[in-house]
């Protein structure tokens, strides 16, 4: 299957596994998101391999990530999505969830989640809203798994 791409100017969105730079990606996790600080190495190419990935590249180099978990039929959940740090404030997260969004095999799903502690205002300027029934739902947290913070 040809990668889904993105292009404007030096700017590219892609799904294609082999541009991910993954020590980019474990390190970026692991050390600076708030969500899977300390998670290891083997644990993110585990998540990698069982997701739809999505890289931002800028003038050929790494910018940013995304990662769709889904089946391609009823739902999806966005996870894991970054710019790095000298690359924010040029409108990249918005580029990289739209081109999320538009891609052809999610297309057509009755539903489409993510978790954010602060980037609300990104999401919904991308369509996501609020769970419109919260109470519907529950989770199962494995305390300390990972040793990550969240």
């Amino acid at each position: 299957m040809k990668p889904y791409e993105i292009r404007e100017r030096d700017l590219l969105i892609s799904d294609d596994p082999a541009l991910l730079d993954r020590p980019l990606i474990h390190r970026f996790l692991s050390e600076r998101s708030y969500w899977a600080k300390g998670l290891p190495r083997e644990i993110v190419d585990r998540a990698l391999e069982h997701s739809l990935c999505f890289g931002v590249y800028s003038a050929g180099r790494p910018a940013g990530f995304a990662r769709v978990v889904t089946d391609f039929a009823t739902f999806a959940w966005l996870a894991d999505v970054f710019i790095v740090e000298e690359k924010r404030g040029r409108g990249l997260g918005k580029k990289l969830v739209t081109a999320v969004l538009a891609h052809p095999r999610l297309q057509g799903l009755r539903l489409f989640m993510l978790g954010t502690r602060d980037a609300q205002s990104l999401y919904a300027r991308c369509g996501f809203k609020p769970l419109a029934f919260p109470e519907r739902f529950m989770e199962i947290r494995s305390e300390n798994s990972y040793k990550c913070g969240g």
